[in-house]
């Protein structure tokens, strides 16, 4: 089985969110927003309640959530920047029962599976023709990928996020390859 990949083009990217914010579908548009900004698995994704990210007493989005791993068991605590509250704040008054990706059936208070989580990115990206291995998994690659590439977050903080022992096992996760290599030579201009 081939790797899954990160979504490496932002323009992508912004066209994969965009696609359900255009087709009205404010659940699968926050799906891709959070599945990249939170850097979740995807299993812990879905498991997420509205309680987890919004105080109904106060009426108040929370700044942070914490999640327990179901992979590894540990516990993580993660800031919620402006697109995510974004994205919460246009489907609040859409939501189903307690779960943030509810399923659309009748009468069932639970969350979409992860099958259909890979069949709503699948769609989108054939739709847009977007091409490579991409699926649920690339939405917690694309934010490492464009982390590393940007510059504005420090390699071990990529390499913490992911829970990895060493940034030679993130940059194969990430999927650095020779391409990006040769981009970091011939754009970085000292004089």
């Amino acid at each position: 089985m081939a790797a899954t990949e990160p979504i490496r083009n932002k323009h992508q990217l912004k066209a994969l969110a965009k696609y359900y914010l255009d087709h009205g579908q404010l659940r699968n548009y926050t799906m891709i927003i959070m599945g990249v900004h939170t850097v979740l698995r995807i299993s812990d994704l879905l498991r997420l309640k509205w309680s987890d990210v919004y105080d109904e007493e106060k009426g108040v989005f929370l700044e942070h959530i914490t999640v327990s791993e179901q992979k590894t068991g540990k516990s993580r605590t993660i800031a919620l920047n402006q697109q995510v509250l974004g994205a919460l704040r246009l489907y609040l008054p859409k939501r189903r029962g307690e779960f943030i990706f509810a399923s659309n059936r009748k009468n069932e208070d639970k969350a979409i599976s992860r099958v259909q989580a890979w069949r709503i990115i699948r769609s989108a990206t054939k739709a847009l023709g977007i091409k490579g291995k991409i699926s649920c998994h690339s939405l917690r690659k694309t934010w490492g990928y464009h982390a590393c590439r940007s510059g504005q977050v420090l390699p071990v903080v990529v390499m913490t996020v992911y829970n990895h022992s060493n940034f030679e096992t993130t940059k194969r996760y990430l999927g650095i390859a020779q391409d990006d290599l040769d981009r970091a030579y011939l754009e970085m201009e000292l004089f």
